[in-house]
Order: structure tokens, then sequence, then C-alpha cells
């Protein structure tokens, strides 16, 4: 049973920064393509960022684009979500996801590339 955990969410002010870390069970991620979405209360979930399953391929939401670092360790089966200079908009509860064995590269940002999801870990930026 494959499961995904993610931690490190919580309460910060604009400007900081905060890292998000999913731990993966019952999957060998160095396997898989990963990614983080979000979703903020009566808004759809949205891509944030992608990391190929070797970490030598990284796309990101033009919205996070430069603030966020998405980032894989394969020894510890855990990938992380690095945020700097929060904003308010980025409020949200935040899931990590595991990418399908077979999938478009091309569509790394869709829901439908991912088959696992976590829980998730909600992060949410004072003004």
């Amino acid at each position: 049973q494959v499961q995904l955990v993610e931690s490190g969410g919580g309460l910060v002010q604009a400007g900081d920064s905060l890292t998000l870390s999913c731990a993966a069970s019952g999957r060998t991620l160095s396997h898989y393509a990963m990614g983080w979405f979000r979703q903020a209360p009566g808004k759809e979930r949205e891509f944030v960022a992608h990391i190929s399953w070797s970490g030598a391929n990284t796309y990101y939401a033009d919205s996070v684009k430069g603030r966020f670092t998405i980032s894989r360790d394969n020894a510890k089966n855990t990938v992380y979500l690095q945020m700097s200079s929060l904003k308010p908009e980025d409020t949200a509860a935040y899931y990590c996801a595991s990418a399908r064995e077979v999938y478009s590269s091309a569509r790394y940002y869709s829901t439908n590339t991912y088959d696992y999801w976590g829980q998730g870990t909600q992060v949410t930026v004072s003004s």
C-alpha cells in the first residue's frame, strides 16, 4: 500500500520561508516523478511544482517560479518543497503526489498524471 505523508506546514508571516516534506512508503520514489499541488478553500486544486524521477528536470507554476524549489532525496524516499518570500495568496492545503509509472511528460501539471496523493498539509501566510 502506497502512502505519502506531507509535513512542515504551519502559520507564517508574509516574506517568511517554509519547507514541506513528503515521505513515502510502499513505493520507491526514485522510480517516479513527483509533484506538489495546492488547494485553497473554494478553489480547484492547482499545480505548484514537478520533479522528474532523477531530479534532472523541474517545472513550476508561474505564480511560484523563483520563490519555490522542489527537490528530492531518493535515498530517504522523500520529496521537498522549499518555499520562500511567501505571500498571503500562497495560503492553501499543499499536497504531494506520485506520478503514474507511464505518463505524458508534457502533462506534468495535470492531476490526472498522478495516481497517489498525500493527505495534505496546511500552509497559512498572514499579511
